[in-house]
């Protein structure tokens, strides 16, 4: 549902701009979801018994290709039945070859720049996805778990302790099944508890190795005991302390989250049933000391929910802080804008405190990284960039052999790269960049407008607006518009993993896709709290302007001089009821224009459906009734111009809200329009919407109906109606306070405090009656009580 409300507000936004007469492009497509898929192919073959490895990676990426053939349209189809205007000609994948090309040239430009590097470094590892994951998405759920304290005895002058004395230390851990991979313990450097323990050993239980005492600034004196374990190959803080402290790094689990040959006795155990050997264990010998309660963040998989492990892996990582500094100078010089504004602090925060992005994943679904190893340069010792014959070539075209030493020995690597960095050249790749002469390149670069949502602020928008500034040096979009998370009536964030979901496609057969957006969108300005029976406001307005409009057709008949021109009108020669819709109309049109410029979306939604609802259906169309019925001709043809006038711009106001109502609408009221009626064509300097200069041939291409002029304003119909409205309102909230049914008919006493009131009353004597029902209606200067039944509103 969230992608429907993303889609429904890009939608809006591209039409209303498309009427506005700009240029405007919504290019359909679809990343090919690296992790995600492959999780989905990998089910499907262990319901076969076997796995990736079982049929080989060419036979895999085959299997993923026809899975994504089967339902890759799914999302498209979803998209046009929601009415998403968008470009189907240019629909694009991220996997198509020309993205693809894309892909490789951003990754080999940023190597040639310095900006990739290969290294060994603590990530979040995956053990259900065998892959490296970005620190993005690693996501941080708090648990309640335990610190676990742990008696560590004290290495004497006579060596090593062969049994528990009293001399040991106490360190506090959360994660004992790593204290296996353990090669320090450290302590503040001007804790006065510990300092006559710097540069001691002690004895790491379980394995009997020694491991030293070291000082460093990192340790907190008030966490725990103050003393902390130092497992540089399984936590970042500890690898960095590792490579100041030149401490050994070991590796203690497999990539399946198993215990390795480095655990001793506890080799090829999970580590969650590590764990709990481990303590048992430490119990038993006398080395666990007590169990705290304790509330911290774990991270898991943003894909299968599985717990992350803290990794020391070789991997491929993008140096983020030289492309954020750009992006930092760029909205500074106020180049880039959030709607809601809140959201800038958010993105400044990310930018400002950004760590280098890990690119590589260990699946076979996704763009291989156009990197090569020559085995004979490594086999010489040459292992790393820097060397200056580290054996790797980075290439935009496969090579033949090693530039370097001629060796036709060379293999590509085997990783893949994260589905987000084809996704941040998306406003770029799409428009046939790397061409720097391509024609959409230079015509839509750079866009105006991104819609999202807040949980991809830091996966996307921030890594699009690098890439755009990187590559092309201008900021792909100027407006970042972010809107609501859907969640369920309970509060809970909707997903199809906790059941809560409800499936848009079902709500459009149900109610139609109008009902679905228009819904959607009136609640798209905070988080949208949802129940299928929101969605019967969209849908009960979308019968009110059909009904609405179908009256105003019937009334029309075989009129055929109706007119979309305001100049046709002489508004102090109009009734009073007609002087007052136009000049509502134009009032409120304008709040429209001003919200939807905003990006109040929202609120222009609101807006527009009271105008509908409340001003023209419930008002104008009831005042309408008896002008219409007149046997004065004028009156009645002034009537029903002024009808189809606001009634039509009222559906181009609809349209990009509601574009299929409309769209089916105003077919019909171009029947009626006079032969002479040109004034629905383009505006001046647009190419859209002209047909032989009269009439567009869809409501999506005629112009939008709001240039800022002010013809129709009227105080003084405003006030009349408004006395009309008060008066009546006054006798509907006697009913109900009176608990009285709408069937009896009422005699009314209105008492007015001045002359002028009582005779704009009298002009809507009969509105007055027949709106509030009542049988007698009398309006005095002074208070007069008339019948049995009278009550003050």
């Amino acid at each position: 549902m969230g992608h429907a409300l993303n889609n429904a507000i890009q939608d809006i936004l591209v039409r209303w701009n498309r009427m506005k007469g700009r240029d405007t492009l919504w290019v359909p497509g679809v990343d090919h979801a690296g992790i995600a898929t492959q999780n989905v192919v990998e089910k499907k073959l262990a319901k076969e018994k076997k796995t990736r490895w079982d049929v080989g990676r060419e036979a895999f990426l085959k299997e993923v290709w026809k899975w994504k053939n089967e339902h890759g349209s799914t999302i498209t189809r979803q998209l046009r039945r929601l009415g998403a205007s968008c470009d189907w000609t240019r629909e694009r994948f991220t996997m198509d070859e020309g993205l693809s090309k894309a892909v490789r040239e951003a990754f080999v430009t940023l190597y040639e720049r310095g900006l990739i590097y290969r290294g060994n470094y603590i990530i979040n590892w995956c053990p259900r996805c065998q892959t490296a994951l970005s620190d993005e998405e690693a996501a941080h759920k708090d648990v309640q778990g335990g610190l676990y304290h742990i008696k560590y005895p004290i290495v004497g002058k006579n060596g090593p302790y062969e049994k528990m004395g009293e001399d040991h230390i106490v360190v506090a851990t959360t994660r004992p099944e790593t204290m296996l991979g353990d090669t320090a313990v450290a302590v503040h450097p001007n804790d006065p508890r510990y300092k006559h323990l710097i540069g001691k050993k002690v004895i790491l239980p379980l394995l009997n190795r020694e491991i030293p005492v070291i000082a460093d600034e990192f340790v907190d004196p008030e966490f725990g005991t103050g003393i902390v374990k130092v497992t540089p190959a399984h936590d970042p803080n500890d690898f960095a302390m590792g490579h100041r402290h030149k401490l050994e790094q070991i590796n203690v689990m497999t990539p399946d989250g198993k215990i390795n040959e480095h655990g001793g006795a506890y080799k090829g155990m999970d580590r969650f049933e590590a764990r709990k050997k481990i303590l048992q264990d430490l119990e038993e010998l006398g080395f666990f000391v007590r169990r705290d309660s304790h509330l911290h963040a774990v991270g898991h998989c943003y894909r299968c929910d599985t717990v992350i492990e803290p990794y020391l892996s070789k991997q491929w990582f993008v140096k983020m802080q030289p492309l954020a500094e750009k992006a930092l100078r760029a909205h500074r010089e106020g180049k880039t804008k959030f709607y809601p504004d809140r959201w800038t602090k958010v993105y400044t925060n990310w930018l400002e405190g950004i760590r280098d992005w890990c690119i590589s994943r260990q699946i076979w679904w996704g763009h291989q990284i156009p990197a090569w190893h020559c085995l004979q340069c490594q086999a010489a010792g040459n292992g790393e960039r820097g060397t200056g014959n580290d054996g790797i070539i980075v290439s935009r075209e496969e090579p033949k052999e090693c530039p370097t030493c001629a060796s036709k020995d060379i293999k590509r690597d085997q990783d893949v790269l994260d589905t987000w960095f084809s996704s941040w050249l998306w406003p770029f790749s799409t428009l046939g960049w790397p061409d720097v002469n391509s024609e959409d390149l230079k015509k839509f670069y750079p866009t105006s407008d991104l819609v999202t949502a807040p949980e991809i602020i830091f996966f996307w928008v921030a890594r699009m607006i690098m890439a755009g500034l990187e590559f092309l040096s201008e900021v792909p979009f100027t407006r970042v518009h972010i809107h609501g998370t859907v969640r369920a009536a309970s509060g809970l964030k909707m997903s199809k993993s906790l059941g809560n979901s409800i499936d848009p496609l079902e709500v459009i057969e149900e109610m139609g896709a109008d009902a679905l957006r228009y819904s959607l969108v009136m609640l798209s300005a905070q988080d949208v709290y949802l129940s299928r029976e929101k969605f019967e406001v969209g849908r009960n307005f979308a019968n009110k302007v059909w009904n609405a409009c179908r009256f105003v057709l019937m009334q029309l008949g075989d009129f055929k001089e109706a007119s979309t021109d305001p100049a046709q009108f002489e508004p102090m020669k109009l009734s009073l009821p007609s002087r007052w819709i136009l000049s509502r109309f134009e009032e409120k049109t304008a709040e429209i224009e001003r919200y939807l410029t905003q990006f109040g979306l929202a609120q222009a939604a609101t807006e527009l459906y009271h105008l509908v609802w409340d001003d023209f259906c419930d008002w104008y169309i009831e005042l309408a009734k008896p002008m219409l019925l007149s046997e004065d001709k004028a009156l009645k043809e002034q009537t029903q111009k002024v009808l189809f006038f606001v009634c039509e711009r009222m559906l181009r106001f609809l349209h990009p809200f509601m574009p299929f109502i409309t769209e089916e609408i105003w077919q019909k009221f171009k029947e009626k329009a006079s032969t002479q009626d040109n004034l629905v064509g383009a505006p001046a300097g647009c190419t859209y919407g002209v047909n032989s200069g009269f009439w567009a041939d869809t409501i999506m291409l005629a112009p939008w109906p709001f240039d800022g002029e002010q013809r129709f304003h009227d105080l003084e119909a405003q006030k009349a109606i408004g006395l009309l409205q008060d008066a009546v309102g006054g006798i509907r909230d006697l009913r109900v306070r009176f608990q009285i049914a709408p069937t009896d008919k009422l005699t009314a006493v209105i008492v007015c405090k001045e002359q002028r009131t009582l005779e704009t009353l009298r002009v809507f004597e009969r509105e007055v009656k027949v709106l509030g029902r009542l049988a007698e209606l009398q309006c005095v200067l002074e208070f007069q009580k008339k019948g049995a039944m009278a009550a003050n509103s």
